[in-house]
């Protein structure tokens, strides 16, 4: 079983609502998980599908054939660094924002 992957890291994007996305194309065929992650309307499907792309790319120079019919067998999302920044708030305060970003990671296995 030939396996390819592909990563991104330090995204923008909070690793809850990408999870959300990565389950959508868990199991699927690659290019069927790019046709479906093109329609759907979140921030992370779009950087999910040029992952996906990436891997099947790395497939084909690793000379695997049709790396279209390829699976992606797992989609894993951690999360990476925060951003810490501050909000003013009532009586002269302030409270903490965390925003998040994620490291994305791909894998892709022919059948």
């Amino acid at each position: 079983m030939e396996e390819s992957k592909a990563s991104v890291k330090y995204i923008r994007v909070s690793p809850r609502k990408a999870r959300l996305v990565a389950r959508l194309v868990r199991g699927l065929k690659a290019q069927e998980a790019v046709t479906l992650l093109q329609f759907t309307p979140n921030k992370p499907a779009l950087i999910i599908k040029k992952v996906i792309e990436s891997a099947m790319g790395n497939a084909s120079d690793k000379k695997i054939k049709n790396p279209e019919e390829m699976v992606v067998s797992d989609v894993i999302v951690d999360g990476a660094t925060m951003l810490k920044r501050f909000m003013p708030r009532a009586m002269g305060r302030a409270s903490r924002i965390r925003k998040r970003t994620s490291h994305i990671t791909v894998v892709l296995k022919s059948m």
